[in-house]
């Protein structure tokens, strides 16, 4: 399996940004009045304070990119774009049960073919579920792991003129088994609004049916930026 190198180090980059804010920042923005000569009070309202990680629901809608190939072999991948919905259920204060359903369309390289077809349109969707645990966290964001599993559905044939996927290398259309692993950074903007960044790994094992079926294992990098809304239910 191939896990690309700059995942880890994107997360790591995003999650210390994500949390670093140091105990002088929150001391300004607790302040809450201060006197004036000569003018009055004002009073410092702080966006944050009622943040609270104890709502039993969560939805989420980020714009999406995808890194894939289309084929076993293919040299180039396909960089797609689409859009993720995520929604959770919390259990406990730590863990709950997040589902993502995950739109990826674009174009892809293609093998050399006699047929002069380049570029053609792919499209990857995923739908998965499972368990995720709400890690370090404060006010100002937190960091969320998830791992789900479910399945891909790849349409590689739409724009092959009829012709084999073989012509081209690429995959049959089909449904397989899909996974993805990773978590969320999210940057809190009020008491249920926020910033959410989510690096993952997509794991996706599609047949290859060019007369004898032989069962392709690929890692590949995915990212979402978008937003989270919190209910008011509490756990």
């Amino acid at each position: 399996m191939r896990l690309p190198v700059s995942f880890p180090f994107a997360f790591a980059a995003a999650a210390a940004l994500a949390l670093c804010t140091g105990p002088r920042a929150d001391a300004q923005a607790q302040s809450t009045a201060s006197p004036t000569a000569g003018v009055g009070t004002y009073i410092v309202v702080d966006p944050l304070a009622g943040v609270r990680y104890d709502n039993r629901y969560d939805l989420s809608l980020g714009m999406a990119y995808d890194h894939m190939k289309a084929g076993p072999n293919l040299l180039q991948g396909s960089n797609l774009g689409g859009l993720d919905v995520s929604g959770s259920y919390w259990l406990l204060k730590h863990w709950g049960l997040e589902g993502s359903g995950r739109a990826y369309v674009g174009t892809s390289g293609a093998a050399p073919n006699p047929y002069h077809i380049n570029g053609p349109f792919v499209a990857q969707y995923l739908f998965v579920a499972g368990p995720e645990w709400l890690g370090p966290h404060n006010k100002h964001g937190a960091l969320i792991a998830h791992a789900m599993f479910g399945g891909a559905y790849g349409k590689f044939q739409q724009d092959l003129r009829g012709n084999s996927p073989s012509v081209v290398g690429f995959y049959n259309d089909q449904v397989a088994p899909g996974a993805i692993i990773g978590g969320h950074i999210d940057l809190n903007r009020s008491a249920k609004w926020v910033f959410r960044i989510t690096p993952d790994a997509v794991i996706t094992r599609y047949h290859i049916d060019y007369g004898s079926k032989i069962t392709q294992t690929d890692v590949n990098f995915a990212i979402s930026v978008g937003v989270e809304y919190k209910f008011k239910k509490k756990r």
